[in-house]
């Protein structure tokens, strides 16, 4: 087994790579490939943590790290000064981190992690902060954020968020602070971008997508009904699955009118 830095011939395995990890793992489909391509060029990306693993001579995972931030609350610590309110505070996290799915569950993915947070805590990096499975995760060094008083930023403030964690690499680096984080923009670029996402995905191989259990939760983007079968969802032109709405909202590639849908 190998860890190096990815290089520029590396891309097209890796975001290969990426994609057939994550697909129909947290959504039909899925966009972190496209992430990864995007992001190689985001000021925030960290191209010295940006970490390949070889076996046998083949990219077996990959992962990339990213500079964040948290702004802080007017709750500070004792003795910290008022000029903190409000401060953009430097973090950094991480993601995608991919392991094909031919060596997933034999412990790769654990030392691609523990191997890169090693280089990163070398580099001077203090604090991670990320969205995951904390039985993973917690293997690593991770738990709740929450604990360290870092809420979410699409979350109540007093939610115990059970996927979004949290690490200090460097002891004392936080020091008890209390703030938000922002996850780096780049990071929600598919949705964004749809029509770009549709043609880079389109020069990959076919495969099938599919709401499968374990997924996020999926809503149709017009009433809110939850999708969480195949047959929930609308259909597009070509009769094809459309998964952004449900059946009763979207058929045969349009929209159905709230009158229409009153009427049936």
């Amino acid at each position: 087994m190998i860890i190096r830095l990815e290089q520029p011939q590396d891309w097209s395995e890796v975001e290969n790579l990426t994609r057939e990890s994550f697909w129909n793992v947290y959504r039909p489909g899925c966009t972190e490939h496209y992430v990864l391509n995007q992001f190689r060029n985001n000021p925030d990306f960290i191209p010295e943590l940006d970490f390949v693993m070889l076996e046998d001579e083949k990219i077996i995972g990959h992962v990339m790290f990213s500079r964040a931030e948290i702004i802080l609350d007017e709750r500070l610590p004792e003795g910290e000064r008022s000029s903190e309110i409000g401060t953009h505070f430097p973090s950094w996290t991480f993601g995608p981190i991919s392991i094909h799915p031919d060596y997933k569950r034999k412990g790769y993915g654990l030392k691609l992690l523990q191997y890169a947070l090693e280089k990163a805590r070398e580099m001077g990096v203090g604090l991670i902060q990320m969205e995951g499975n904390i039985e993973f995760y917690k293997h690593a060094g991770f738990d709740l954020a929450s604990k360290m008083k870092i809420h979410y930023h699409s979350e109540p403030r007093e939610s115990d968020v059970p996927y979004f964690l949290a690490q200090e690499l460097i002891p004392g680096y936080w020091q008890g602070r209390e703030g938000t984080y922002c996850p780096p923009k780049g990071y929600f670029v598919a949705d964004e971008n749809p029509v770009a996402f549709g043609a880079y995905e389109a020069t990959f191989p076919q495969k099938e997508k599919t709401l499968q259990p374990g997924q996020l939760p999926q809503f149709c983007q017009s009433c809110g009904m939850p999708l969480t079968k195949n047959e929930d969802c609308g259909t597009n032109g070509d009769g094809s699955i459309n998964f952004d709405y449900c059946q009763y909202c979207y058929k045969d590639g349009h929209l159905i009118s709230s009158t229409t849908f009153n009427l049936q």
